[in-house]
């Protein structure tokens, strides 16, 4: 006999935890399936843990409306729950005089998304300000912040477990099929399982354009086509010259190879980015003299032999390689057609900082469908 259940949330990452939560916080009943053997395995576990501001991102755009109030209720999440995390800030900076039109123009978009406290740090002030860092001009964005992820991660498992959600581990999706009783999922593992769900949320990261590929009875018009950004970071051994996280004024892919700092203090830079068909975390030879070629046009003080290879991340991209970043995808039943179903594609950044209001806003798409 299949098995009947109400909500099953498809991955255990940042954002399939923070809408699990929202789900059973409103007295669903949920489930949680991943295909690892535990939480935040790969988007959610390999970025910076930067709390982003809200600066970039188109006005009104899903990832400008999310980041700012996912900001705001994320600092609040943290400190009510202890979360290690510091509003550490960020620079934002232009080595080139042909660059400060561009920091201006963050300070409009930032102003049209409702982020109002970015202020100019001249050139004389920075060598107080930041003395490593050489530029012209740059911006501080005093919101901007970090955060321990697996915390926090950790902390929003408990909230599901506390309101009676369940996790499943090696618990991958291996099909789906629409039903007039609801969205099949045949569950593999150690046994292949069948149930019956009222509500699936897609929220599967990278594999989720392939999750919903294998849900039969899903148009194939509402799968998007993936593509992978993978994104280097090298640390900096020894102690850290930077009190603050610094980027340079964006470059074409990206945010360009910046410096974020861990909560012990530890400096890292990246990502740089590196298209690829395939998901594969594999750090690159060859890289450190482009990035200390990057780094030192802010900081010409960089000693290369301290920059030591780190780790590696991967972005679900909805646009490829040459094309204008693409928006948030969160796609319910007045989107595709079919009942119960929501799928989320090409959550990247700033989807850590977007979880608390993705979950929200996930959990108000089913209950306006219902």
């Amino acid at each position: 006999m299949t098995e009947k259940l109400d909500c099953v949330v498809i991955g255990a990452g940042v954002i399939g935890l923070a809408v699990a939560r929202a789900l059973a916080l409103a007295g669903r009943e949920v489930i949680v399936l991943e295909k690892a053997g535990a939480i935040g395995t790969e988007t959610s576990s390999r970025n910076s843990e930067v709390i982003h501001a809200g600066i970039y991102y188109p006005a009104g755009s899903l990832k400008a409306r999310f980041c700012v109030t996912g900001k705001e209720a994320l600092y609040r999440y943290a400190t009510e729950r202890h979360i290690p995390h510091r509003r550490v800030g960020k620079l934002i900076v232009a080595t080139r005089e042909d660059q400060l039109a561009t920091l201006e123009g963050y300070r409009r978009q930032a102003a049209a998304n409702g982020v109002n406290d970015l202020s100019w740090i001249d050139r004389g002030d920075l060598k107080t300000f930041e003395p490593a860092v050489k530029a012209v001009r740059g911006v501080f964005s005093p919101s901007t912040g970090i955060i321990d992820g697996h915390a926090y991660m950790a902390s929003l498992r408990g909230d599901i477990e506390n309101a009676r959600g369940t996790l499943v581990f090696l618990s991958p999706v291996e099909s789906g099929q629409v039903t007039a009783e609801g969205i099949e999922l045949v569950v593999g593992g150690k046994e292949t399982t069948t149930v019956l769900c009222r509500n699936v949320i897609n929220s599967a990261g990278l594999w989720a354009p392939d999750v919903a590929s294998r849900i039969s009875g899903l148009p194939t018009s509402a799968v998007p086509t993936a593509h992978y950004a993978k994104g280097c970071y090298f640390t900096l051994a020894g102690k850290s010259p930077f009190s603050h996280l610094v980027y340079p004024v964006a470059e074409a892919g990206g945010l360009g190879v910046h410096v974020t700092l861990d909560l012990a203090g530890q400096a890292r830079f990246g990502p740089n980015v590196i298209w690829q068909d395939r998901i594969d975390y594999a750090f690159p030879d060859g890289l450190l003299d482009s990035f200390a070629a990057a780094i030192e046009r802010y900081y010409p003080g960089l000693d290369r032999l301290r920059l030591q290879q780190g780790y590696t991340g991967i972005r679900p991209k909805l646009a490829p390689e040459g094309a204008p970043n693409a928006d948030f995808v969160i796609e319910g039943p007045r989107s595709h057609g079919v009942p119960g179903l929501v799928n989320l594609f090409g959550i990247e950044s700033p989807g850590l900082t977007s979880s608390l209001a993705i979950g929200d806003h996930v959990r108000d798409l089913l209950i306006q469908a219902r």
